[in-house]
């Protein structure tokens, strides 16, 4: 039980921090995305603050800008501002604090991909902001985050640091998920008369293009963008990598192989498995009967406390 007492709550946070670095970036990307587009609401305004309100950061900018919601300030501090604790920044700084102290559970490469993230956003931090673009920052985190996720998935033994680093990644991912879809459901599009409009359809695609999911959407609907189909893809199809109900069999995985590892089943395995049964017997109409705003609610909520479960049976160092 030593790596429970001494690494484990700092593996499944890399594996967090590393996910939330990436779901600010593509939270910026559907921001910058739906800016360009004339919006008779006001502008870019609404977009600024529905993403603010996707990353729950709306009272932390605030206090620091006011009400001056420029696409400028909201990029500097989604991705730079050390004051914001889910910036990239910040959550990129944090997986590399995690990482140094169970360096010894780390192998080099794995280690070196986290270190290196830290040590070039700090050289992107002090460049002239008038010489990066939102869309090198954001390619930039991508590309960050798929080498840190490659060299854990390459690199690492399968023991139970590599379970740890596995959950805190995949519960991070089904909050982005559901995230990302409120967010364009419930806050961006400015009021129901343009359901179904070109904008609305615009935005749809704007989410899948920020998940990096609109040519596997194509593939997987031909095409034809609508909202059932895109909470089917992003919520029920297990082809989907960033599905909620991939992500949910991920975690189920994971916390599976730890219960043969340890000889022991816990309630965290429980609850998983409970919200894994509940997303393989839904259906699209079950959830829009609910509504999807209120289904996507719920589910974060669900996602909080199998995180809060976990960390209580696993990661405060006695097993219960």
């Amino acid at each position: 039980m030593t790596l429970l007492a001494r690494h484990a709550d700092n593996l499944f946070w890399i594996g967090r921090y590393v996910e939330r670095a990436e779901t600010q970036a593509r939270l910026l990307e559907v921001g910058a995305r739906n800016a360009l587009i004339p919006n008779t609401s006001g502008g870019f305004r609404n977009e600024w603050e529905s993403v603010l309100s996707a990353t729950g950061a709306n009272l932390g900018f605030v206090q620091k800008y006011g009400d001056d919601v420029r696409q400028r300030n909201i990029e500097s501090y989604l991705f730079f501002d050390e004051d914001n604790p889910s910036s990239v920044f910040s959550c990129i700084y944090a997986a590399r604090e995690n990482a140094r102290i169970v360096r010894t559970a780390l192998t080099s490469q794995s280690w070196d991909a986290i270190n290196s993230a830290l040590q070039e956003i700090r050289e992107l931090k002090r460049t002239e902001r008038s010489k990066l673009s939102v869309n090198d920052l954001i390619d930039w985190t991508l590309r960050q985050a798929a080498l840190i996720r490659g060299t854990v998935e390459d690199t690492q033994l399968r023991i139970d640091g590599y379970d740890f680093l596995n959950i805190g990644l995949y519960l991070e991912r089904g909050d982005s998920t559901a995230r990302l879809l409120d967010v364009k459901y419930f806050v961006l599009l400015p009021q129901i008369d343009y359901v179904g409009s070109g904008l609305d359809n615009y935005q749809w695609r704007t989410i899948l293009r920020a998940m990096s999911a609109h040519r596997a959407f194509n593939w997987a609907y031909g095409g034809e963008v609508t909202p059932r189909k895109i909470a089917d893809f992003l919520i029920l199809n297990r082809k989907s990598p960033r599905s909620l109900i991939t992500c949910a069999e991920e975690v189920n995985w994971h916390l599976d192989r730890l219960a043969r590892a340890y000889g022991r089943t816990t309630v965290a395995q429980t609850q998983s498995r409970n919200i894994l049964a509940y997303l393989a017997e839904v259906t699209v109409d079950d959830i829009f009967d609910e509504g999807l705003h209120e289904f996507l609610t719920r589910t974060i909520s669900e996602i909080a406390s199998l995180s809060s479960t976990i960390t209580n049976v696993y990661l405060s160092g006695e097993m219960r």
